[in-house]
């Protein structure tokens, strides 16, 4: 049976400023009451949100909801109005995010070598370099903003270093990716230029890496040499693809992990008691309570609070609605991480929680494949920050932190903190 459509006017306001502040309350309502909810977006796009856990994870992997927008011909989606930066550029459209097999197949097998349990295992001792060197950057001063000093560039020399962009260019990379990430994919001009600028430097390195690539591939290949081996040993991955490649593992695969650590980091300074609890583990030199601390913040207030867009490419019934072909699908992760069907007092944090298969990183064919390189990037800024800043504290009101407006990622604006200042020429101190 076909559940009834909720009216608009008795839903709950949605993608106001007060909504991004604390979404959970109307996620919690349209569970109740309409679990699979047609609603009008901000750029005027009707689309289905679905917020319960079952009908999420069917969503997720169902292959008739297609990645692909050309299954959508509505002229809002046509031109690229995903949540995803840069999309109006249709050279940097061909990417995992908006393909389905078998040229998903073929791209995630290619690009999956650079995120094998052993890759990120060899990458850790440079994540923590960066860590350290980050927070050597501000603990002596007392104060930071910890989105702008230190989670947002973590990740983005983290992804540079992974791809091959040479040290001397990164910083180029992070301006261009905080345009991306203040403004989103509006249409300002700086948006747009930085999206040229960061495609035409990425074809370019491509062709400069494809030039000097030697016979053999050396131990630790940057991703970027791998990506042109494989197109010149027959994959047929062309220019265009590895570019389009690159722009969006570097901006995925930096915005989840600066959400991740700004998000984590304010759940956990606004629970003292789970915070406390990881320091005292991390101090005894267990590193068990951070593993399942990172994926309760996941599933607490995760990075991604929608899954990237979905389109129907024929008639199905999604939570008892219908949905027509061509209708675009939202699956709403943050509504369904807090399901009360699927986990224990959903809306209470609790690191040691153990039964959370969480849908932070999604689900099936498109199951996010930088969460092992993400988690890595998490558990050690968390455990350094609390280990080398044991008194952060917070240095605002919380009333006036501002979250970042966009459909598909959750993320503040600023996190401004304070501690107890490191002695000069010291590390900042290891104890409470």
């Amino acid at each position: 049976m076909t559940d009834q459509p909720v009216p608009e006017t008795s839903a709950p306001a949605l993608f106001t400023w007060e909504f991004a502040t604390d979404p959970y309350p109307a996620y919690a309502w349209l569970r109740e009451h309409a679990p699979v909810h047609r609603t009008r977006l901000p750029s005027g796009v009707e689309a289905w949100l679905v917020t319960r856990y079952a009908d999420a994870k069917q969503a997720l992997a169902d292959p008739r909801l297609s990645k692909n927008p050309a299954h959508h011909d509505e002229p809002a989606h046509a031109k690229g109005k995903t949540g995803i930066p840069g999309e109006r550029n249709a050279e940097l459209m061909t990417h995992l995010l908006n393909i389905d097999p078998p040229d998903h197949t073929r791209l995630r097998r290619l690009v999956s070598k650079a995120f094998t349990p052993r890759r990120v295992a060899e990458f850790a001792p440079r994540v923590q370099e960066l860590t350290d060197e980050l927070i050597d950057r501000f603990a002596e001063k007392g104060t930071a903003d910890l989105i702008h000093d230190f989670a947002f560039p973590l990740p983005i020399y983290a992804i540079c270093d992974l791809l091959g962009v040479p040290r001397e260019d990164q910083d180029d990379f992070r301006d261009w990716a905080g345009m991306m990430i203040r403004h989103g994919g509006g249409p300002r001009g700086g948006v747009a230029r930085s999206v040229k600028k960061m495609r035409g430097y990425l074809l370019d390195l491509i062709h400069r890496k494809r030039a000097e690539l030697p016979a053999e591939p050396a131990p630790g290949e940057d991703l970027l040499s791998g990506l042109i081996r494989a197109s010149d040993h027959g994959e047929h991955l062309t220019e265009n693809e590895a570019a389009a490649m690159a722009f969006i593992l570097l901006f995925a695969g930096f915005e989840t992990t600066v959400n991740l650590i700004g998000n984590g980091t304010y759940a956990l300074l606004n629970h003292p008691e789970q915070r406390t609890r990881l320091q005292d583990s991390l101090a005894a030199g267990d590193s068990g309570l951070l593993a399942t601390g990172v994926e309760e913040l996941l599933r607490y207030d995760g990075p991604v609070e929608l899954a990237t867009w979905r389109f129907a490419t024929e008639s199905l019934t999604v939570g008892g609605q219908d949905i027509a072909p061509g209708d675009p699908v939202l699956v709403v992760l943050a509504a369904a991480d807090r399901d009360p069907e699927r986990f224990a007092d959903p809306d209470v944090l609790d690191l040691s929680r153990r039964d959370n298969q969480h849908l932070g990183y999604g689900h099936g064919i498109h199951y996010c494949l930088g969460a092992p390189l993400a988690r890595l990037e998490g558990q050690t800024a968390l455990a350094t920050l609390l280990t080398r800043l044991p008194d952060l504290r917070l240095a605002a009101d919380p009333a006036d932190l501002r979250w970042r407006g966009g459909l598909i990622m959750r993320g503040l604006r600023t996190l401004p903190v304070e501690f107890t200042p490191a002695v000069s020429g010291e590390p900042a101190a290891a104890v409470r």
